[in-house]
């Protein structure tokens, strides 16, 4: 029998034995298993080639050597069971483990060879390299999984020969890599771009299949500002550069910023030798701040500043643009220098203030809603674009208003007057008051100067109280016209908050909406009959209701106070009353001054003890010795010093609460010895007085 055909028939048998018996691992029993089947073979063969020989020796045809010729082409296929049962010399063992292994190729790990799918399971791929056993290589390694299919001729990689089990190990992935590494190499050395597509997406990026190998492409090199959502991109090609290569690592790393960057510089060059003032441009919104929105027109970013967006008023950019929007900007300005770009949008629209003096004349009512509300006073929009303020003055005629709040509330609707229109500032003064009739035109007619009125206490000052007459009308009494005998230190002397009293009006302010009411008015003046009941040198009693540093405060007869300097109260050893008198203290008296004009009464004790004998004196002044003060008792007077008259800042705040202090006349704010009080006190200790001191007195 011819060489080849015998080979052919040997290749034959050992792969019908491989069907059979290829699952078993060791490599030994495998061995042995193959010997005895081609051996058997060899015998089975031997026969079937006698009888084909034979052949040609006959010249009939007969149907015989027909039927044996096509038994040459009947494969012989033996059970496993049977093989075990063949048994083989040592000599035909070798020969046939030597024809076995000619059948396998010479395999080295770390080459790329050709292989052949022989399954497709739900994770792995079975591969057949022409080796003793199949591959199985991992379904994941494959770009498109769906496209492989059984008897598809692919590239793998032979990572080992043989692995724990014995099983043959290969790789789709590396043999992909090696075959465009060199291709990766040049792109990256270059500096070329390079298409890839978005496979999927794990942390911190995207997973790009670039020639059929992946890569990584980080989160923060997909664009040149941050994506929001990147599912959105996946399935998408997208322009790449390869920034970093590891090629024992397999480690591809690309970026599409490097791109885009690339692209904007060259656009951001050109568009800047086009851009000029007053053009209108597309752009994106690419960032949005507290002042203002970034937007992107091409390769260079402008500032669209939130007074530039609107006309009307806006609060926050996002309420009119929103990330990723196209929207059409005006080129306001343009710095070469810098490269700063102004942009509006609201000058896209035609200037609302243009027409404004023609359709909200002066005195007019116009209609419009409360937008903000401030300290000052609240602002109106009457349409988009144009708001008007109403100040807090121009709220009420009569109510004095602390907040604008208690009026108005945010998208109130409202009515108003407009008071005056500046086109140039933009500025509009509306009033809410002028809606109705102004009640201090008529006050003088319905309150006559001497008329009295009755009125509620509202409010308690240091410089007197406020009266209302009537609904949001007040009026001032001065603490200066509430008595006509008395020096009153607080109103709450006379009257306490919410009492109804009497009052007659003194004066009227129609400009700066004043009323100046008085108590005292209401009864007759009394000193005229004073003047003849304590005429000089009348004697009396009177009783200590106050101590000055420069006298005391006396009460008469009749309600009546008068004044004793601390000269006159006959003890030459004190430098002040409280040394020696106390309040309440009942003194006599005698008047030695009567001023009926400055309405002041001055009494002297010396002058009463003067006509008398010295004994009287003596007795009065074993009544009052001089107190010997403590050394705590002048520190704690003289913390309390520096109290000083507030009558200036009292009218001051009047006239900031809008209401009027009475006038000056000699009548009624003439400053009189008793009101005096001496601004610097001194304070001293003095001792015991001997009886020398108290007759010295007397001598006198």
């Amino acid at each position: 029998m011819p060489e080849g055909k015998k080979k052919a028939a040997v290749k034959k048998t050992a792969k019908t034995i491989k069907k059979t018996g290829g699952g078993v691992k060791s490599k030994t029993k495998k061995a042995k298993k193959l010997s005895r089947a081609v051996a058997t073979a060899k015998k089975e063969q031997a026969k079937k080639v006698d009888t084909a020989e034979v052949k040609p020796v006959k010249r009939t045809r007969t149907k015989a050597p027909r039927m044996k010729i096509r038994k040459l082409d009947t494969p012989v296929v033996l059970s496993e069971e049977e093989i075990e049962e063949q048994e083989y010399s040592e000599e035909d063992y070798n020969k046939m483990l030597v024809m076995y292994e000619s059948t396998l190729q010479d395999f080295k790990e770390g080459e790329i060879i050709m292989g052949k799918v022989m399954g497709v399971t739900r994770d792995d791929v079975i591969v057949d390299v022409g080796f003793k056993s199949e591959g199985i290589i991992p379904i994941s390694e494959f770009p498109e999984p769906v496209n492989v299919s059984v008897g598809h001729e692919i590239d793998v990689f032979l990572e080992a020969v043989e692995d724990s089990d014995g099983q043959l190990v290969l790789s789709k992935q590396k043999a992909d890599f090696l075959r465009v590494w060199d291709r990766i190499k040049d792109s990256h050395d270059a500096g070329e771009s390079v298409i890839g597509k978005v496979m999927r997406r794990i942390k911190g990026g995207l997973v790009i299949d670039i020639f059929g190998v992946e890569s990584f492409l980080p989160g923060s090199q997909v664009a040149l500002r941050q994506v929001p959502d990147f599912n959105a991109l996946l399935g998408e090609e997208l322009e790449l550069k390869i920034i970093k290569i590891n090629k024992s690592r397999r480690n591809i790393v690309v970026s599409r910023r490097y791109v885009l960057e690339e692209q904007r510089k060259s656009m951001r060059e050109e568009l800047l030798k086009k851009i000029e003032p007053g053009q209108v441009r597309d752009g994106v919104v690419k960032n949005i701040t507290d002042f203002g929105v970034f937007i992107d027109l091409g390769g260079v970013d402008g500032l669209l500043h939130i007074t530039d967006m609107s006309w009307g008023r806006i609060n926050h950019p996002s309420e009119i643009t929103k990330l990723g929007q196209e929207i059409k900007v005006k080129i306001l300005d343009f710095d070469q220098g810098s490269g700063r770009i102004s942009l509006g949008l609201k000058q896209l629209t035609p200037y609302p203030w243009e027409s404004v003096i023609e359709k909200y004349p002066v005195n007019s009512r116009v209609k419009g809603h409360v937008v903000s509300i401030t300290d000052y006073g609240a602002f109106v929009e009457l349409e988009r674009g144009i708001e008007g303020l109403i100040h807090i003055s121009e709220m009420s005629w009569t109510q004095h208003i602390k907040h604008p709040s208690k009026l108005l509330s945010t998208n109130d609707q409202v009515e108003a007057v407009v008071l005056s229109v500046d086109k140039e500032n933009e500025k509009i003064s509306l009033g809410l008051k002028q809606l109705e009739p102004d009640p201090w035109l008529t006050i003088d007619l319905k309150y006559p100067i001497g008329a009295s009125v009755k009125g509620k206490v509202r409010n308690l000052t240091t410089f007197g109280a406020f009266v209302e007459i009537e609904d949001g009308i007040d009026g001032l009494v001065h603490i200066s016209d509430m008595s006509w005998t008395k020096r009153i230190q607080h109103p709450s002397e006379i009257m306490k908050k919410n009492d109804d009293i009497d009052i007659r009006v003194l004066s009227i302010d129609k400009e700066n909406r004043r009323i100046s009411l008085g108590l005292k008015q209401v009864s007759d003046d009394p000193w005229p009959a004073l003047e003849m009941k304590y005429a000089i040198n009348t004697e009396t009693l009177g009783t200590i209701t106050r101590l000055l540093d420069r006298g005391v405060i006396v009460e008469l007869e009749g309600n009546v106070e008068g004044f004793i300097p601390v000269n006159m109260l006959g003890k030459r050893d004190i430098s002040k009353p409280s040394d020696a008198f106390s309040e309440d203290d009942e003194i006599p008296l005698r008047v030695i001054e009567f001023d009926s004009k400055n309405r002041k009464i001055i009494l002297s004790i010396e002058a009463y003890y003067a006509v008398r004998e010295r004994e009287d004196l003596e007795k009065f002044l074993s009544k009052h010795p001089t107190r010997t003060l403590k050394v705590k008792d002048v520190v704690e007077k003289e913390l309390d010093k520096g109290k000083e008259d507030k009558s200036e800042e009292a009218e001051q705040a009047a006239e900031d609460s809008g209401v009027a202090v009475a006038e000056e006349t000699p009548e009624t704010t003439e400053t009189v010895a008793v009101g005096e009080v001496e601004n610097e006190h001194k304070q001293e200790i003095t001792p015991e007085p001997d009886a020398k001191t108290k007759a010295e007195p007397a001598e006198e």
